[in-house]
């Protein structure tokens, strides 16, 4: 390297990270799909989606419902010594998916209910679940992403859930969406020199639901 380039920009060279996409049909879970790439096809990171589910989960093991026509992904890769931890993911993660639901949703209020969920309007319309699984004592971090863009389940509880056609009357293509999702997080480690904690923190605090 020219030694005009300067530390900076090596140091970003560094951290540059590219998603290989994954593309299917019908999976049991993405995240499951996620650990097979890793543990049996040698994938270091990668970005998942499927048409459908057949045994998608939520957090503490509940069913997550995969309506066909919603968005079904995980994003993959290692925890490597100069990454967050696998807990301030807990708070980057929702900050990041939440900042692509706003560019689908422009004009309406985002807001998160820790650690899983992110609500449009006082609505679920997103949920998160992040794994972490260990091979040859190298960790891999998961991130599940089930976002509802045409239909949502009815919630029998405090909160109801809604879908991205609902508020905004438009149906994003689910590609574009998994770009956008991609884009954010290759952005986010681009630029991993610049990261702080707790500005992510007090931006998650900020938006946490009441």
């Amino acid at each position: 390297l020219p030694f005009n380039i300067g530390w900076c920009s090596i140091f970003n060279l560094n951290l540059l990270m590219k998603f290989e996409i994954f593309d299917f049909k019908i999976v049991k879970s993405t995240n499951d799909e996620a650990i097979h790439l890793i543990k049996n096809k040698k994938k270091d990171s990668g970005c998942i989606f499927a048409e459908g589910q057949t045994e998608g989960r939520g957090t503490h093991g509940k069913k997550w419902i995969s309506n066909k026509g919603n968005l079904f992904g995980s994003i993959f890769f290692p925890l490597r010594r100069n990454y967050p931890s696998f807990n301030e993911f807990f708070i980057i993660n929702p900050i990041l998916i939440s900042g692509v639901i706003k560019q689908l949703c422009k004009n309406k209020e985002i807001a998160l209910k820790f650690p899983n969920d992110i609500f449009i309007n006082g609505k679920k319309v997103c949920g998160i679940l992040q794994e972490v699984i260990t091979l040859k004592s190298k960790k891999f971090l998961i991130i599940g992403i089930g976002l509802n863009i045409v239909t949502n389940p009815i919630i029998r509880k405090k909160y109801k859930a809604t879908n991205i056609f609902d508020e905004t009357k438009k149906k994003p293509n689910i590609k574009d969406v998994i770009n956008l999702i991609i884009y954010s997080y290759e952005n986010f480690f681009t630029n991993l020199n610049t990261y702080d904690y707790l500005s992510f923190k007090k931006k998650a605090e900020k938006m946490s639901l009441n």
